[in-house]
């Protein structure tokens, strides 16, 4: 399992989808965000939270089709399939090495970017709180959605279709627990739904997703 993680950990920067292409998009976006809705930051502060969120989910989705494509490609995923590591944990592996490349990152560097949008300094601990709790439980959803596409041929728009409806109760909890929290309102609530789903999804889809796996390689 160890040699598996460090090996997709490789392949993840090798391959030019890590976290350098998922940062640069992350900071595009909050970069963009006051030319569209103006330099104010009365305008800004309210909404910082959620666009965060927004930029730290469409990130993720940059480098999901890599997920077991290159595995796919070469073989390797159904060497796999018959390696006497179990499919869940493959799955799991792959979802963990796709949060340290991806999710991890963008998480430590969210406060960061939060400046550019005047988040209220308040909010800037429970921004990476939240983070930190909920995209790992966007990396287990993404894993589930490339294990349902790995074996169609451009296969990346439907991915996002599978997986951006899956993305939203985390979207919306996560996003509520920076915006609570910057803004000083009880937050208990929002954050335990948070951290309920990201277990729930940790518990459930590494199994869906090797039933997916098993599937494609019929």
């Amino acid at each position: 399992m160890i040699a598996l993680l460090k090996r997709d950990l490789a392949l993840s920067v090798r391959a030019g989808g890590g976290f350098g292409l998922a940062l640069a998009f992350f900071l595009i976006v909050v970069t963009l965000t006051p030319f569209a809705v103006g330099p104010d930051s009365g305008t800004l502060s309210p909404i910082a939270a959620g666009i965060l969120w927004l930029g730290a989910l469409l990130s993720c989705l940059l480098s999901l089709d890599r997920i077991l494509a290159l595995d796919f490609e070469d073989g390797a995923l159904e060497l796999l399939a018959t390696a006497p590591i179990p499919l869940e944990g493959v799955a799991t592996v792959k979802a963990l090495a796709h949060w340290l490349t991806t999710g991890l990152p963008l998480t430590l560097a969210a406060p960061a970017l939060g400046v550019l949008l005047n988040l209220p300094e308040p909010g800037f601990k429970w921004l990476t709180l939240s983070l930190a709790i909920g995209t790992p439980a966007l990396s287990v959803i993404g894993t589930f959605g490339a294990a349902l596409t790995v074996g169609l041929k451009r296969g990346g728009l439907l991915l996002s279709l599978i997986v951006l409806p899956l993305y939203v109760p985390t979207l919306i909890f996560g996003a509520e627990v920076a915006r609570r929290g910057a803004q000083g309102m009880p937050l208990e609530t929002p954050l335990a739904l948070l951290g309920g789903i990201t277990l729930a999804t940790l518990a459930l889809l590494p199994f869906a997703s090797a039933a997916a796996i098993r599937i494609n390689l019929r």
